[in-house]
């Protein structure tokens, strides 16, 4: 079975370290790629480029927004070690840079028996009895078309004009059309549910990531993923908003961290 995000994240190798690719219509916020989703591209691409099957850790930069166009991505591979390779990639539309990202790419975990955590995973309503973002509400990002994201209904109020004054949002992540979970989803998952500062300020729009850090800290089942994302600090345009992805047996799955602009 074709899946739309094995589709979407195709890559071509032009040669050892570059790679064509197209940023599909339907992954977007306001007709801009979603940031996430343009991560996922460059994840790819670095793991390609790195042979390595994991992004293990990702630091990724935006410079120009893009939607439905070919793009390159160039990588280039700074350090091989026994466990990890970190390269560095660029994607481009003709001449125009669109990303700039690094990243260190492994094949598995070091492991160890030492275990220690501040943070749980939040208490959700079930998968089938969540909030689900609608495909056809106007004004939507098409990004909800493929992605099916369902919120606690605690974190719903920005849709109805009545935030909550708490920038958090949590909620359930998983493809529209059934593709498992896998390290790769994961990237764009960290970047699909609707900015927590939206609760803050009931004014949903698009919101420019200006950068955005991952890792990568478990292996998916598979199935759907619990997410939670808040902000603690908003002011002079800018705010961040950290990340944090879950199995449903509650085994911590990705981390992230973006520095976004205010919605536009």
């Amino acid at each position: 079975m074709n899946f739309q995000f094995d589709d979407a994240t195709k890559l071509k190798a032009s040669s050892d370290r570059e790679f064509s690719a197209k940023v599909y219509d339907g992954w977007d916020i306001g007709g801009n790629a979603n940031g996430g989703y343009l991560l996922a591209l460059v994840a790819g691409a670095l793991c390609k480029a790195t042979g390595r099957s994991l992004p293990i850790a990702l630091s990724c930069h935006y410079l120009a927004p893009v939607n439905d166009a070919d793009v390159s991505i160039e990588t280039q591979v700074v350090k091989t070690g026994k466990s990890f390779t970190t390269a560095t990639a660029t994607m481009r539309q003709g001449e125009r840079v669109i990303v700039m990202a690094s990243g260190t790419c492994g094949d598995g975990f070091p492991g160890g028996t030492v275990s220690y955590a501040t943070r749980d995973m939040p208490v959700l309503p079930a998968f089938a009895d969540a909030v689900p973002r609608s495909t056809t509400t106007p004004g939507l990002p098409g990004l909800m078309s493929k992605v099916d994201v369902r919120l606690h209904p605690d974190d719903t109020g920005f849709a109805t004009g009545n935030p909550n004054g708490s920038a958090l949002v949590r909620g359930w992540c998983a493809f529209r059309d059934g593709r498992p979970v896998d390290p790769l989803a994961l990237t764009l998952f960290c970047d699909a549910l609707p900015p927590a500062m939206f609760n803050l300020s009931g004014a949903p729009g698009w919101v420019p990531t200006v950068h955005l850090s991952f890792y990568l800290r478990g292996i998916p089942s598979g199935g759907p993923v619990v997410t939670e994302f808040r902000t603690n600090h908003l002011h002079d345009g800018f705010f961040e908003e950290d990340g944090l992805l879950w199995d449903t047996n509650g085994a911590l799955l990705a981390q992230s961290r973006q520095l976004a602009l205010l919605p536009r």
